[in-house]
């Protein structure tokens, strides 16, 4: 059969617009495609929930693909071996109360089980500031990744969503756009965020699933973000709270809505 190259290029508009067009009115918003936004999202879909996941790199998974160092090796804690196992994830048991992951397969079974419960994912979009109305972040302001890197003058567009996780990481960028932005008091000791402190891992891999948590009307934060909100330190290339912390983030969300009929396997 003969290709035509226009055909192609309609394929490839016209579908992406009818997923496009599916997201910009939705239950929540995940922003960051690291490992907390992608469970985050999983969970959520497979409860039927509508979820669109921005991510402004071209990739996801956020600084899982690296392990430590570029070796590409992830630690787990034996609270979220299992987690990682429902994904597909082959683990093995280091020592006691530590298990290892390639990082590679890791975030492969986290982006493909994401998708196939039904997140849209949206990569190379990035979040430039939020929707407020009477105190409440109702929604996301977007633009392509590629525009901000190049200083074009475009004006973005707007998405709506009944919910927002940040989950950008060390920079927990949606909270700074408040923060800077939306005249919106944050739940910590200042109303700001305090910032990330300096390696402890078995502190911050508490404190990560601990202060997981609606932060400001219509925004939970999720993974390392919550350190960066909350001023716990980093925990480097273990990854079990911030893969817990997604979840909480999402059952917390889901204690929220109204219960749906379509549960996704």
């Amino acid at each position: 059969m003969a290709l035509d190259e226009v055909v192609i290029t309609r394929a490839i508009v016209s579908r992406y617009l009818e997923k496009f067009l599916d997201c910009i009115r939705t239950e929540t918003a995940v922003v960051g495609g690291g490992p907390s936004g992608l469970v985050a999202a999983c969970f959520l879909a497979r409860a039927g929930r509508r979820v669109v996941l921005f991510e402004r790199k071209l990739g996801i998974g956020g600084g899982m693909w690296g392990g430590g160092m570029l070796f590409n090796e992830i630690v787990v804690q034996e609270e979220a071996r299992g987690l990682l196992e429902s994904f597909g994830v082959r683990t093995r048991r280091f020592e006691e109360g530590y298990s290892t992951a390639d990082a590679v397969e890791t975030v492969g079974a986290l982006a493909y089980h994401a998708v196939q419960a039904g997140v849209r994912i949206l990569n190379g979009v990035s979040v430039e500031d939020v929707v407020v109305r009477e105190g409440r972040v109702i929604g996301l302001v977007i633009n392509w990744s590629a525009v901000q890197v190049a200083g074009l003058h475009v004006d973005p567009l707007t998405v709506h969503a009944d919910w927002v996780v940040d989950a950008t990481g060390h920079d927990s960028e949606v909270l700074a756009v408040i923060e800077r932005k939306a005249g919106i008091r944050l739940l910590t000791a200042t109303g700001k965020r305090l910032g990330e402190q300096s390696m402890w891992a078995e502190r911050a891999e508490q404190l990560t699933v601990e202060n997981t948590r609606e932060i400001c009307p219509g925004v939970y934060v999720a993974g390392m973000a919550v350190n960066a909100c909350f001023g716990g330190p980093r925990m480097g290339p273990i990854f079990g709270g911030m893969l817990l912390s997604g979840r909480r983030a999402a059952e917390l969300i889901l204690s929220r809505l109204e219960p749906t009929r379509e549960v996704r396997p």
